[in-house]
């Protein structure tokens, strides 16, 4: 955040949580949507912990589900359950690209903000 920012908001008599709110955090949003989106699809996507740290089937993050249905599929040879596996595939994304929909604004506000030459 630019100094000369903060400066002129002190002159003009706003307190610190006024600046905060109202010039850093408009600032800083881009970087911390990509932050959010990252985490959030690092979390979504993840596959080894919850393998390793859950003991019952029915607490299973989608992702393991889906390899136990890709399992199932090639083990059965059943061409009927590997629609499902695809079909469940395109289904667990749905919730990433609704996140990236509802955050693009401010993530491409960041991208088109550090192309600017002061």
């Amino acid at each position: 955040v630019p100094t000369e920012l903060l400066e002129a908001a002190r002159v003009d008599g706003a307190s610190e949580f006024r600046t905060f709110w109202t010039i850093s955090l408009p600032l800083l949003a881009p970087g911390i949507v990509t932050t959010a989106l990252f985490t959030i699809v690092a979390t979504w996507n993840n596959y080894f912990l919850p393998l390793i740290m859950l003991k019952d089937a029915d607490w299973y993050p989608l992702t393991i589900g889906l390899n136990q249905w890709k399992d199932q599929a090639s083990t059965a040879g059943g061409q009927a359950i590997q629609n499902l596996v695809i079909t469940g595939s395109l289904i667990t994304i749905i919730p990433l690209v609704i996140a990236f929909l509802c955050l693009q604004k401010y993530w491409q506000s960041g991208l088109a903000a550090g192309a600017v030459k002061e």
